[in-house]
This record gives structure tokens, C-alpha cells and sequence, in this order.
């Protein structure tokens, strides 16, 4: 057996990792909505970036982080593939939502999982009181660092998630929201083993008319904090584009009218920490 240090993967037997997706283009056809999974919340990812990036980067029993929770597609996907998990979200009634959803698979796994290797935080991720109540969790799960970070920010203000004012897609102006971005990556970074791998999951936006790279200017952000890119993956979007650019008869003419191309792509970006 010829494992790596990070992953469950045995390289003598590489031929047989065939469902392991290494290009860097991804399409996919729609959502997996099995084992839990369902498209309830706009701006949530596809299960399958969780399901890839888990297999590449974390063995089983790891702990992976998401710092951006949402409706909870990693924390499902984790319970899934035996991972434990570590979310935060800014937003009460969400944690309340992902917090039901893990009950209800505490059913299927047949042991409990809340509390135990899944912990469901509010809080903001660019503060270190919500660090220090992360390592709590787990100094629980016998661990002093995490082996996956994950983050799936807002994509500035293309989605207004709630009317918080810590929440990133609140921030008054690009800058703000990539100092706050950069905020959340370093607290993130700081609770990851050393040479482990982070997935920042991104895409662009249009703003009067202007292209503005927000992937790019989020990558910058991570290269500044220190970590190493590893690869630039392009997924397509389908589905749950709204604000993205859905390819309507209205976004035709608009595309037409205003010389640029419908967003039909994102970014799932590794970083590996030195």
C-alpha cells in the first residue's frame, strides 16, 4: 500500500480510483440530491465539490472545517463520507435548519452525531471569539487542528443573505468584503494542520456593466495569508444561478447589448498550507 499522508488514497492501486475526478474542468449535470442532500437555499454549492475535494484531501474520521456554512452541504456530505465536521454561520436560523438536518441523518448513521463529529457554530467567522469556540470543539473531538478548510464566502453582493451587517455579502464595498474575506481565510488557516489543503469554492460578478474578478482578487487574498495554490478547477453552473447569469432570453440581450458573456462558471480553488 502506497497511501498519501492526506487522503485514503493508495497509489498502487491508482487505476481504480476511476469515480476521482483530476481535471481541472468539472461538469456536472445537476445536484446530487441523495444522502440528505436537496437544493434549499440559493447560493449553496453542489454536493459533488464536496464529495471530490473530501476523497482528495482528508482520510476518514478527519476533521473538515466550513467557515461559510449555509444550508449545510459539507456538514451532509461529511456524515456521508465519515468525516467530522466543524460549520459556522453567521445566521441563527440557519444553524437551527442544519442543525435538524444532522438529526435527522443521527437516524440512518444509527449513533448520535450532534455535539460529537458534527458541531454546528453561530458565530462570525472573522472573529476570534468563534476560533477559540472552534478549537473548543475540538479539544471534544480529541484534536488540537482541523484537515480540511473549506470556504464558500458570499460572492460579494450578488446574493444579500440577511440583513446583518457582519455578513460579507453586507460589506459597503469591494475592498471591505475582501478585507473581511482575508479575515475569515487567516483565522481559518491558523486552526489547519500544517501541510493540509483548503477549497475555496468563487466566482466573478458583473458590476455596472464591469467585469470585477472577484476569484482572482479572492485568490490574491489566500496567497497573502501564505497558502500555496495547487490548482484552479472550472465548474459550470447549472441550476441555482440567480444572479449569476441565467441564460434567458433576457441575459441574451443584455449579453448582446452589453458586449460581455454570460456567467455560466466558477472556481473550486486549492490551497495547500505550508
Amino acid at each position: 500500500m502506497k497511501r498519501l499522508s492526506y487522503s485514503d488514497i493508495d497509489l498502487s492501486r491508482w487505476r481504480e480510483y476511476g469515480h476521482i475526478w483530476t481535471d481541472s474542468l468539472w461538469i456536472i449535470e445537476a445536484r446530487d440530491r441523495t444522502g440528505g442532500h436537496q437544493l434549499d437555499y440559493h447560493g449553496n454549492f453542489v454536493p459533488q465539490i464536496a464529495t471530490q475535494t473530501y476523497l482528495r484531501y482528508t482520510r476518514e474520521n478527519d476533521v473538515v472545517l466550513d467557515l461559510f456554512l449555509g444550508s449545510g452541504t459539507s456538514a451532509v456530505e461529511a456524515v456521508r463520507l465519515n468525516r467530522r465536521f466543524v460549520g459556522v454561520e453567521l445566521q441563527p436560523d440557519l444553524v437551527a435548519y442544519v442543525q435538524a438536518k444532522i438529526r435527522e441523518l443521527e437516524n440512518h448513521h444509527g449513533a448520535p452525531l450532534l455535539g460529537r463529529r458534527v458541531h454546528i457554530l453561530q458565530g462570525d467567522s472573522t472573529q476570534e471569539e468563534t476560533a477559540e469556540r472552534i478549537r473548543e470543539a475540538l479539544t471534544r473531538m480529541g484534536e488540537s487542528a482541523v484537515h480540511l478548510l473549506v470556504l464558500h464566502p458570499p460572492y460579494h453582493d450578488i446574493i444579500r443573505f440577511s440583513a446583518d451587517p457582519a455578513d460579507l455579502s453586507n460589506a459597503p464595498d469591494l475592498p471591505t468584503f475582501l478585507d473581511r474575506f482575508e479575515k475569515s481565510v487567516r483565522l481559518g488557516t491558523a486552526l489547519l494542520a500544517p501541510g493540509r489543503f483548503v477549497v475555496l469554492v468563487i466566482g466573478d460578478k458583473y458590476n455596472r456593466g464591469e467585469l470585477i474578478p472577484l476569484g482572482f482578487y479572492c485568490f490574491q487574498r489566500c496567497q497573502q495569508v501564505g497558502l500555496i495554490p495547487k490548482a484552479i478547477v472550472v465548474k459550470n453552473i447549472t441550476g441555482n444561478e440567480r444572479g449569476k447569469g441565467r441564460a434567458t432570453n433576457l441575459w441574451r440581450y443584455r449579453a448582446l447589448a452589453g458586449g460581455y458573456y454570460i456567467f455560466k462558471h466558477e472556481y473550486v480553488v486549492i490551497f495547500q498550507k505550508r
